[in-house]
């Protein structure tokens, strides 16, 4: 095999398992472990481009060049941006700003490289002229936690891109920026789907501000993109008592079951479990009913051998008949079955450990201990709630990054 065709094999294996990874860092049945393996299979591939040296970016430069795909991006982004060689740096900056797609590539090259091997690209993108380069500096930035400073803020807050304005919003939260309260505050009655969304996310997450609360509950009872995340930051900001009205509206009034279900596992009292065991009944619901339930309770359906066969006749997402306009994909896909019977009888077995009045993560009272302790061992979309429990308990303080590079969480935590 000549030495060409094996360092195109790990630039095609580079791009692929970015893909993977991307898709990983949010799924239901991947820990930090897993992801920080997955990451190593990455970092492998990327090893066999930098020892080949210049042939090396060549290969992942042509493929950034020929596919410009986020994964080819990504790969072609690390080997520059380590380089440092301002001609490498800039074609990966041209192709990745030439749309919002291959900006996420950038962005995830500048994001798995420590901050200070990072930062001087990233600087760069906060001063370009375009929105789009603005934007991946914004969220390179916000991947690293850091502010980006109030000049990229206010140009950006001031912009007439709906996806740039976004960007900041949603950075604002993330970054632990109070200071940007009352701007993120004011763009929450805004046009732009994704601005108010992320208005109100940021605002909710900084401070328990009802009008922003009062936002994502609008957000999430009109369905669509934002509305499940609207639903769990509201319910984690909604008092005990308007938390158990919201979701009894959710149900009765507006049929919203699936919205109910996740804002139930956010609620995070254990007086939602009937409800929960109740809807695993309905096949649509069943398994994202039995999500809640672990998010509460720590149950793990699938080890613990809760779990049932998919009911006959059951389908859901992309089918093979041609004539099917259905074409998005399962959504819970990747979660368990659980049986109601069992998972019954284990809560049964169990429910005295548990307090009405109290809110629990992964079986555990929420204290800054159990987040941590979740966020080591927990799923990734179990950490995820963990990171936004730890924020909310300490205002102003990042959100713990759980798409981070595996080995950087690990030493964090």
């Amino acid at each position: 095999m000549t030495v060409r065709v094996i360092l195109d094999q790990h630039a095609e294996d580079a791009a692929f398992l970015w893909l993977l990874r991307d898709l990983a860092a949010g799924e239901p049945h991947y820990r930090l472990a897993d992801l920080a393996k997955l990451d190593g299979r990455v970092e492998a591939q990327l090893d066999g481009l930098r020892v080949a040296a210049e042939p090396g970016w060549e290969i992942a430069r042509q493929a950034m060049a020929d596919i410009g795909e986020p994964g080819e991006v990504f790969a072609a982004g690390v080997l520059a941006f380590e380089s440092g060689v301002p001609e490498r740096v800039q074609q990966v900056i041209e192709v990745g700003t030439a749309t919002p797609e291959a900006s996420r590539g950038l962005i995830s090259a500048l994001g798995w490289l420590p901050y200070p091997q990072a930062s001087k690209t990233i600087k760069t993108l906060l001063a370009a002229e375009s929105t789009v380069g603005l934007r991946a500096g914004l969220a390179a930035m916000s991947a690293h936690r850091r502010n980006p400073g109030p000049p990229a803020l206010f140009k950006a807050f001031a912009s007439d891109d709906p996806l740039l304005k976004a960007r900041a919003l949603r950075a604002v939260g993330e970054v632990g920026l109070i200071d940007f309260q009352i701007t993120a505050r004011a763009t929450t009655k805004g046009k732009d789907p994704a601005c108010r969304f992320w208005a109100a996310w940021s605002s909710a997450l900084l401070s328990a501000q009802r009008n922003a609360v009062t936002s994502l509950q609008d957000i999430a009872e009109a369905g669509g993109t934002f509305a499940e995340r609207a639903a769990q930051m509201a319910m984690r900001r909604l008092a005990p008592k308007d938390a158990k009205t919201w979701l009894i509206r959710l149900v009765k009034e507006l049929g919203q079951k699936r919205i109910a279900l996740i804002a139930a596992g956010a609620f995070a009292d254990p007086e939602a479990i009937p409800f929960l065991i109740d809807q695993m009944k309905v096949p649509k619901l069943a398994r994202v009913a039995g999500e809640s339930f672990s998010l509460i309770t720590g149950a793990d359906i699938a080890y613990e051998d809760l779990d049932g066969e998919k009911p006959e006749g059951f389908e859901t997402g992309p089918t093979e008949n041609p004539e099917d306009e259905n074409v998005a994909m399962d959504p819970d896909l990747d979660l368990p079955w659980p049986d109601p019977a069992l998972i019954q009888k284990w809560w049964n077995a169990r429910q005295g450990n548990f307090a009405r009045g109290t809110r629990y993560l992964l079986g555990q009272p929420i204290t800054p201990e159990s987040i941590r302790q979740a966020l080591k061992t927990g799923f990734q979309r179990q950490r995820a709630a963990a990171a936004l429990e730890l924020a909310i308990l300490k205002p102003g303080r990042p959100l713990f990054e759980v798409r981070a590079p595996g080995w950087r969480q690990q030493a964090m935590l």
